[in-house]
């Protein structure tokens, strides 16, 4: 052989060794890649051949499921209760894939995860058509539909969670969509719903409360402050604190006013119970000033705040900020400045309060179980840790009572039973860049019983809902949160 034929069949020996590679490469490397990809329609196409299981509500009432459909596709999955879950099921779309607990518990429902292992063995050895497993939720329909009424179409919020256990007992976010123009087997309408929704302006497709863009807390935050200021050990409830009018803020021709334009007690003082019981933005940006370097941030990422959370859906994190100049201390004790959270976090303060200072990790998931009704997973409640003393909870605890007896929480009272509660309004600041503020958001926190608790929840309505820049924490979102403890307690 001369020398060009040799150098030839080497030029080809190594071009088919690549290829061989390639190929290796594709069908085993990355093989699971590119099965899990979401942009893969074959596996979803694949999972539409079987039952997929279905999901339901705490009381077994089906949120999600497989119906037999007609033409190539065995399955196509189904959403009973519309919008109403969207954001708590999430949508299996055969164009863009799963969301919500459709994609988070995706395996477990297509019947291919590994603790499913076993049965898929049995199926192919009896023939049997696999199934996936049911999921039941944690959350409680009656729950779920008296925040959904309460808050109405107003763009928002509401987590409702059980703090001893931190199960999830309701989730809504407004406004919502219908999984079922996603889930369709026209694929060109579901990609026309799809590009409307993106569209629409007020973000349906984004789950407001886990997620998306996180929010000011306003003064639901004074929470957070009030327990840094009792784990000092040299605060108690009553305390007295600076109250004037206005705060000068150090380094800056600012002050920080309260909403009333006046002192908030005699003498332009107050004791630390009545400034968490009618808000006083001076008397807490006094307190950011003056409580040690830290402080405030250890009481934010004790209640959780930076934390990762999955439950099983993915939890935006809550952020408090890491370096502070003395003006920010004081704005960021009153829940402004660059403190932003989600819904989730703001309910997992009271919960935590509430449970004596323990955090909870926050659930949706009651049990999974197979086709033959066995349980294949059933998650305990697990601690995340202890965010403040028993001591310091038990004096929030009898503080937030007084915002719900005699202060901004009134409308979240409810006869007969002991609610402790607490207010936020949020500036939001030139959000669309046209020189004008932005109307305020509207917060409330609360449990109850206080002295047996049953649920927590955190309500916000963005820029005010129907209030407008009317609308104020106490006001606007204090009704809404009063609906939703009624609807646990009523149960």
């Amino acid at each position: 052989m001369n020398t060009p034929l040799r150098r030839l069949s080497v030029v080809v020996a190594v071009l088919f060794a690549l290829l061989l590679g390639s190929a290796t490469w594709v069908q085993f490397v990355d093989a699971g890649s590119l099965r899990d990809d979401p942009r893969n329609s074959r596996t979803l196409l694949a999972e539409l051949g079987r039952d997929r299981g279905p999901i339901t509500a705490a009381d077994g009432e089906v949120l999600a499921e497989s119906v037999e459909a007609e033409g190539p596709i065995a399955y196509q999955r189904t959403y009973p209760e519309g919008a109403d879950w969207a954001h708590v099921t999430g949508a299996y779309s055969v164009v863009y894939g799963a969301t919500g607990i459709e994609d988070a518990l995706g395996s477990l429902l297509a019947g291919t995860a590994d603790e499913l292992f076993y049965r898929r063995i049995s199926d192919l050895l009896t023939g049997r058509q696999p199934s996936g497993a049911s999921v039941e939720l944690t959350l409680q329909p009656e729950v779920q539909e008296a925040a959904l009424d309460a808050l109405g179409d107003q763009r928002g919020a509401v987590v409702a969670l059980e703090p001893s256990t931190g199960r999830v007992l309701a989730m809504v976010s407004s406004p919502s969509y219908d999984p079922a123009e996603l889930s369709s087997l026209d694929t060109e309408a579901v990609r026309e719903s799809y590009a409307r929704l993106l569209d629409d302006p007020g973000d349906p497709l984004v789950n407001r409360a886990i997620a998306g863009d996180t929010y000011p807390p306003g003064s639901v935050f004074k929470l957070v402050t009030a327990a840094a200021a009792l784990e000092t050990g040299s605060y108690t409830a009553q305390s007295v604190l600076p109250g004037p009018a206005e705060l000068d803020l150090p380094l800056t021709d600012a002050t920080l006013p309260n909403v009333t334009g006046e002192a908030c007690g005699p003498g332009d003082e107050v004791s630390l119970a009545d400034a968490l019981r009618i808000s006083c933005n001076t008397a807490f940006g006094s307190l950011g000033l003056t409580l040690p370097d830290g402080a405030v941030a250890d009481a934010a990422a004790g209640f959780g705040f930076g934390r990762d959370l999955d439950i099983p859906l993915a939890v935006t994190p809550s952020t408090y900020p890491e370096e502070v100049d003395e003006p920010q201390q004081a704005l960021s004790a009153i829940g402004q400045a660059s403190v932003r959270v989600t819904p989730l976090q703001v309910a997992m303060v009271s919960a935590a309060i509430a449970n004596d200072g323990v955090l909870v990790q926050p659930q949706m998931v009651g049990t999974v179980s197979a086709e033959d009704l066995s349980v294949v997973e059933a998650p305990e409640p697990r601690e995340i840790g202890r965010a403040v003393s028993e001591e310091t909870a038990a004096a929030l605890t009898e503080m937030m009572e007084l915002v719900v007896e005699d202060g901004t929480g009134t409308a979240a009272q409810i006869s007969g039973v002991d609610v402790a509660g607490k207010s936020g309004t949020a500036e939001v600041g030139d959000v669309d860049g046209d020189g004008e503020a932005e109307d305020p958001h509207a917060w409330f926190t609360a449990f109850a019983p206080a002295d047996d608790p049953q649920v927590a929840v955190a309500v916000v309505v963005e820029n005010g809902g129907d209030a407008g820049s009317e609308a104020s924490g106490g006001r606007t979102a204090a009704p809404i949160a009063r609906r939703v403890v009624e609807a646990v307690i009523d149960r």
